[in-house]
């Protein structure tokens, strides 16, 4: 199944070592099948808050996306974006292709009986 990392990344003032990380993030997760899947783009908030920006990053599987986050060559350049960006960042598996709401739907609706 697929996965992702996704970051919710506060507002920062620009600076070098953003642009740094920037030009070398991908580098770290292309070995592990990674690819940008949103970066940079704006965003629309409906419901709740969002500041910041997003970034979505797709892995082939969860394994890959946890490779990626711990490997040696991603916590090397890591610190040049948390010195600066404040943010949240997590690891999440996405669904198989045949997915069906309706099994989840049954199941809460279970578990709301009991």
């Amino acid at each position: 199944m697929p996965a992702y990392a996704i970051a919710n990344l506060h507002e920062a003032a620009p600076h070098p070592e953003i642009a740094e990380y920037i030009e070398r993030i991908t580098a770290t997760f292309e070995p592990y099948g990674g690819r940008f899947l949103v970066h940079g783009a704006q965003h629309e908030v409906k419901e709740g808050a969002w500041p910041g920006s997003v970034v979505v990053i797709g892995f082939p599987g969860i394994a890959e996306a946890r490779a990626w986050w711990d490997s040696p060559a991603y916590r090397e350049i890591a610190p040049l974006r948390s010195r600066h960006i404040e943010g949240d960042i997590i690891l999440v598996e996405g669904v198989s292709e045949d997915y069906d709401p309706a099994a989840t739907a049954s199941a809460v609706r279970t578990r709301s009986i009991l």
